[in-house]
């Protein structure tokens, strides 16, 4: 079986060629900011073309073409909550990826991606574990103001593959087990995995520890007061999503120059550093209770988990809870080829 696989991001295009689940193509498309300025304003949709041709030079130039798949799955974007699995790109799907329920993101290209190739080659098109994938449990969703219900938004595709990874090294299926994970990147996001259901999680947009430029959970009254300090809700929005955390305090995006100066001599950078390491530890002390305390493993993962620094600073909170598998990195792209190979296996997609 050979699957194509696409993931869209803010200023690239992923996109990967699998034979059954060996990857045998790969690339990151890079899109200039001269090539992107000519969208601003505008849907995430109206990308399309231009990214669609672009894959098509890539495929072709390596002697591939649309005909030569038997499935596309792409990245799903900002829908509605759903369960975790694999789903077919249907028109409802493709509706809600034009009138995005939680927002644009360049995630929600995936899925029409997918589909406008998928439909030269005459074959399905698919998409796995969105960001919305929702298993929280009824109590888990209670926030403490009724109307203002706590949401399952986290790294879920790459959460899902990554403890299937672990379960692979602990020798158990990943439905028999109980594990917490912790995806490290521009964001993070902690989950409870109740024997194969992210049960609980701390919702990357808004909630549980701070990241590279996201808040994080934030004092209310504080935020209140900052709400109307004469600044817009767009304002708002953008300061506490993209210039926040360890942006807000230090001035930089990138994770190892953190490290960096927080190891030569930069005392707040060190400050920053330890309070990142702090609030993942309790995070992740928060979902070992929603687990009663029965955790298998603690999973660290994404670009952030390739620092031994702070893994071995995590390890030092966890070692009496249980055993740390580091897994750098992420696995999206192998992630949503597995996802589509199932399916084509024999395994009915979910309906969305």
């Amino acid at each position: 079986m050979q699957i194509l696989v696409v993931n869209p991001g803010a200023t690239s295009t992923k996109i990967a060629v699998f034979f059954n689940d060996t990857p045998v193509f790969m690339r990151t498309l890079e899109h200039t900011t001269e090539q992107l300025v000519r969208y601003e304003g505008k849907p995430i949709v109206a990308q399309l073309a231009f990214r669609r041709q672009l894959i098509l030079d890539a495929l072709y130039e390596q002697g591939y073409a649309p005909a030569d798949f038997d499935a596309v799955c792409g990245r799903g974007g900002l829908l509605r909550h759903i369960p975790s699995g694999t789903y077919e790109v249907t028109e409802r799907v493709l509706k809600d990826t034009e009138n995005p329920p939680y927002g644009e993101h360049a995630s929600n290209l995936g899925t029409v991606l997918a589909k406008s190739i998928a439909d030269m080659a005459g074959v399905k098109a698919y998409f796995a574990d969105p960001v919305s994938v929702d298993e929280m449990t009824p109590v888990a969703h209670v926030s403490g103001f009724k109307g203002m219900e706590r949401e399952s938004f986290f790294h879920a595709l790459n959460q899902k593959g990554m403890a299937r990874r672990a379960s692979q090294i602990l020798g158990k299926p990943y439905e028999e087990l109980n594990l917490i994970v912790v995806h490290m990147g521009g964001g993070v996001s902690v989950a409870a995995h109740d024997h194969g259901r992210a049960v609980d999680v701390f919702n990357v947009k808004d909630e549980g520890s701070f990241a590279m430029d996201r808040g994080g959970s934030l004092p209310v009254n504080a935020v209140v007061n900052y709400c109307f300090s004469g600044k817009t809700k767009a304002e708002v929005k953008r300061a506490l999503g993209t210039q926040a955390g360890v942006f807000s305090y230090l001035g930089t995006r990138d994770f190892r120059e953190v490290e960096n100066r927080a190891f030569s001599g930069d005392e707040e950078a060190r400050l920053i550093f330890d309070a990142l390491i702090y609030q993942h530890a309790k995070d992740i002390g928060a979902m070992a209770a929603v687990l009663r305390f029965q955790v298998d493993a603690v999973v660290l993962t994404g670009g952030i988990a390739n620092s031994a620094r702070l893994c071995d600073a995590l390890r030092g909170y966890l070692e009496k809870l249980a055993p740390v598998l580091v897994l750098p990195g992420e696995e999206e792209m192998r992630s949503l080829a597995l996802g589509a190979l199932r399916v084509l296996r024999g395994e009915s997609p979910k309906v969305y």
